[in-house]
């Protein structure tokens, strides 16, 4: 499988960083991310819904929950809500965006492929892709478990008050995107971004993310040049609530929407069509974040 489909490439060359094959994208999962990959007690998972637009959630189990039965198999051990819409469309068939990232040493590694099996024990992935990021971005986080009553699921057909507040405030989001249909290096994958507080911006639905730099593999902003469809994740680390939404983008490649956001090489914007939250969804108590040192080389869209 090439290292890129013709969307991220094309992302690419408007970057102007085209790279070419990277060995540093696998068929197979190495040593080092298997082991990673079983001792995690979460995982951030998206996945394509009934309509084909992408969506995302959050699975946790005891560390061991994950694990990889050989190089190029991830099987989760979890739960599947019935009441989470993205656990629904976790079948055989579906494509599978997989994102591994341990927030206490911000190390984070990413799988994709498609989903062989579901069972009463969880579901299996077959591995079209595997590599690892940098840990740009990441704010350090300890988590420890605690006990939590989940609220039931509700239904967002834009943002609330507290919907609007978690992300004003956030440093930290997801977004589950997917290739067009045709690219056959293409399919699911979830990434992070993370910034200062305030760093996605709130125009009533309308939510606007800058793009730092990264690893130029443009994965997210290629997927989205040919399917403009998104998920965003966001988790309430001191509750442990997640709210998951899902709409339309626009690239701003021009980079004069965030032209005066310190660190911002150019923005998208996300407007919102509908998605839900879960009160103590998240089983998990985390510490106060450590900023990522890389922040201080960002701004806020307050001060843009």
């Amino acid at each position: 499988m090439a290292s890129f489909h013709a969307d991220e490439i094309l992302a690419q060359a408007r970057a102007g960083h085209v790279l070419g094959e990277t060995p540093a994208i696998r068929a197979f999962m190495p040593e080092q991310h298997r082991l990673f990959f079983a001792g995690l007690p979460y995982l951030f998972a998206g996945t394509v819904d009934a309509d084909g637009a992408p969506i995302a959630t959050m699975l946790t189990g005891q560390p061991g929950f994950v694990r990889a039965p050989d190089a190029t198999h991830l099987t989760i051990a979890a739960p599947l809500d019935p009441a989470d819409p993205a656990a629904r469309a976790l079948v055989p068939g579906a494509e599978a965006g997989l994102l591994g990232l341990d927030f206490a040493t911000r190390r984070r590694n990413r799988v994709n492929g498609r989903i062989v099996r579901r069972d009463g024990d969880g579901v299996t992935i077959a591995v079209a892709q595997s590599f690892g990021n940098c840990p740009q971005y990441i704010q350090r986080r300890m988590a420890d478990p605690v006990q939590r009553s989940p609220g039931p699921i509700e239904l967002l057909s834009a943002l609330d008050a507290d919907a609007a507040a978690l992300i004003r405030g956030a440093d930290t989001l997801f977004v589950a995107t997917r290739s067009r249909d045709g690219l056959a290096e293409g399919g699911g994958d979830i990434s992070h971004r993370g910034g200062r507080p305030g760093f996605v911006r709130v125009d009533g639905d309308v939510l606007t993310v800058p793009d730092f730099s990264g690893n130029r593999y443009f994965n997210t902003l290629g997927n989205l040049l040919g399917e403009n469809r998104a998920a965003l994740l966001f988790l309430d680390f001191a509750r442990g609530d997640l709210v998951v939404l899902q709409g339309r983008t626009v690239i701003d490649w021009s980079g004069m929407g965030a032209a005066d956001f310190t660190g911002a090489q150019r923005s998208w914007s996300f407007t919102v069509e509908r998605g839900w939250r879960r009160r103590a969804a998240v089983p998990l108590r985390w510490s106060q974040p450590e900023p990522a040192p890389q922040l201080a080389r960002t701004g806020i869209w307050e001060t843009a």
